[in-house]
């Protein structure tokens, strides 16, 4: 039976596929991409794309893959670790005053949790990638920290996938604020649960009828693992095969890429 269907081969499982290090690198696709996605459109394969970064809105997400090559890619197709942060943060805490490191996607999710943006006073410091962020931006965040405000990381990848190498990630730079301001935050982003919570909520799907699709052993194959996820490990991104014994993480199938996913499990 095609891995694409339940246990009773009656419904086809939803796809939680991760972007950077799985669909592309940087600006550009990663082999077999393309043509992967058309074969999920002509099958109706449903699928959600569940990323980590947290700097694009929907809108921007989508144009970048449309600038890519990609096509039939609309702005629902998207859950990210800022809209996973901001709606935590809306549901644990009664306050909306927000401080927040990061680019457009996580203000657009922090306004449409209902969260008041301010630079004094905040009641959080919420912390996501942010490219142009400086030794300034962050003291004040470490500042208002001190003060009082709650620690909020959107997610804690180490690196970042990029064109000719790695990038550092933004839980690299959430560790730094641990660090400096004595606070854990809440672990939110892949592979912890809220984000995998949500995006079943969204989703309206059971995580008995998801695979995860992703490069990233720590964050996207150990969403799975940890949760009672199916998971596929597609090569190519963050992390190797020579991973799989070094970090004691075996995902449940591995494919070089999605040119052979999409021949050994989509034909």
């Amino acid at each position: 039976m095609n891995f694409l269907y339940n246990e009773y081969g009656d419904s086809m499982k939803t796809l939680f596929l991760d972007l950077d290090g799985t669909m592309y690198r940087g600006t550009k696709i990663m082999e077999g991409g393309k043509e992967f996605m058309d074969a999920l459109h002509e099958r109706n394969v449903p699928y959600l794309f569940l990323t980590n970064n947290s700097k694009r809105t929907r809108a921007q997400n989508r144009q970048h893959m449309l600038d890519m090559g990609y096509t039939d890619i609309f702005e629902e197709d998207f859950f990210t670790s800022a809209m996973a942060a901001a709606i935590y943060a809306r549901k644990h805490y009664e306050k909306r005053r927000a401080f927040y490191i990061g680019e457009d996607g996580l203000k657009e999710a922090l306004l449409e949790q209902g969260f008041t943006l301010c630079e004094e006073n905040p009641d959080f410091v919420f912390v996501g990638l942010d490219q142009k962020a400086d030794y300034q931006k962050y003291s004040k965040a470490v500042d208002a920290l001190t003060k009082g405000a709650v620690l909020i990381g959107t997610n804690h990848d180490r690196l970042l996938a990029q064109p000719t190498g790695f990038a550092v990630g933004n839980g690299s730079v959430v560790t730094m604020m641990e660090y400096a301001s004595n606070q854990k935050s809440p672990r939110i982003g892949k592979p912890y649960a809220p984000i995998l919570e949500e995006a079943l909520r969204v989703s309206g799907c059971r995580k008995e009828d998801v695979l995860v699709v992703g490069d990233n052993l720590e964050t996207d194959i150990c969403l799975g693992l940890d949760h009672g996820v199916e998971t596929i490990f597609v090569l190519g991104g963050v992390h190797d095969l020579s991973d799989i014994d070094r970090l004691k993480i075996q995902p449940d199938h591995i494919v070089k890429n999605l040119h052979q996913l999409l021949v050994e499990f989509c034909s």
